[in-house]
């Protein structure tokens, strides 16, 4: 019987340490980084709902973290150094060929559409109507690794026989934002902006010269060091947070217009690397 007892008791004591590594796991902390596209506290407040929902629905603690810029947020999540990252195309594409294959979650749909498009903008009352006439003037980009703010311009702009050399001069300011009100301040000539952006400063004096080719809209990854478990559970999270008013009010805080996260898979973003290999060719991107 004290044999057997004492079977119990060991049993007991391993059950007891197995539920509070089991506690202990359900503690540790995920972050989720998001790339700077505007400031700091824009960001926190419309990604806090979202944290606070994977929270609630994987039973563990998941905080945000805004990256200083694009490159430092392409490698924390390649280097595993963030666990849950929010991404442009082209910095995930980047991502991909620098740090190789890392689990997709969920790729954002806009007004039903999981793809966008960017705006190459001039002021309205400019005489410049086509791409070509862009040679000699001032044009405004927004991070070099922008998708819509920078690289797919660029190459844009290069078709139409307009390259850094031939510009007057160009320059990165940050921010879509920023570059739009550049535009209208007339420090600029024309800048690079993605579609919302455009339509958010239309009406103040902005005029579209040229819209981008529809590419596969942004995307949440994970590091590759996460639990597959855990990785299927915060895929189910996300693809599901339409089907409840709370979800839809996450993804519009997110996103204006963001009415689902759809499934996504890597080559949704193929059209994108061939634009982006054309930019290698000539420097633009290394």
């Amino acid at each position: 019987m004290r044999k057997g007892s004492g079977s119990r008791g060991v049993l007991a004591v391993l059950l007891m340490i197995g539920a509070g590594l089991q506690n202990v796991i359900a503690q540790d902390q995920l972050v989720l980084g998001i790339h700077p596209y505007k400031t700091s506290d824009k960001l926190i407040k419309a990604y806090s709902p979202l944290a606070q929902y994977l929270t609630r629905k994987i039973g563990q603690p998941v905080t945000l973290k805004i990256s200083a810029d694009y490159q430092q947020h392409i490698d924390a999540i390649g280097r595993d150094q963030l666990d849950i990252a929010y991404l442009g195309p082209s910095s995930y594409v980047k991502l991909y060929d620098r740090y190789g294959e890392k689990p997709l979650l969920a790729r954002q749909a806009v007004h039903g559409k999981p793809t966008f498009q960017g705006k190459l903008v001039v002021p309205a009352n400019s005489p410049i109507t086509t791409l070509a006439q862009l040679k000699g003037k001032r044009f405004a980009f927004g991070d070099p690794n922008s998708t819509m703010s920078h690289l797919v311009p660029r190459y844009m702009l290069q078709s139409a026989g307009v390259t850094g050399k031939n510009l007057k001069s160009f320059r990165f300011l940050g921010s879509h934002d920023n570059v739009a009100l550049a535009v209208l301040a007339g420090d600029f000539d024309a800048g690079a902006v993605k579609e919302a952006v455009f339509y958010k400063y239309e009406t103040r004096g902005l005029r579209a010269l040229a819209t981008t080719p529809a590419l596969s809209e942004h995307l949440f990854v994970t590091s590759n060091t996460l639990d597959p478990e855990l990785i299927k559970r915060l895929r189910d999270a996300m693809l599901t947070l339409h089907q409840d008013s709370e979800g839809k009010q996450i993804l519009t805080s997110i996103k204006k217009g963001a009415t689902a996260m759809v499934p996504v898979k890597n080559s949704d973003y193929d059209n994108l690397r061939e634009i982006l290999r054309s930019l290698r060719k000539t420097g633009v991107v290394q």
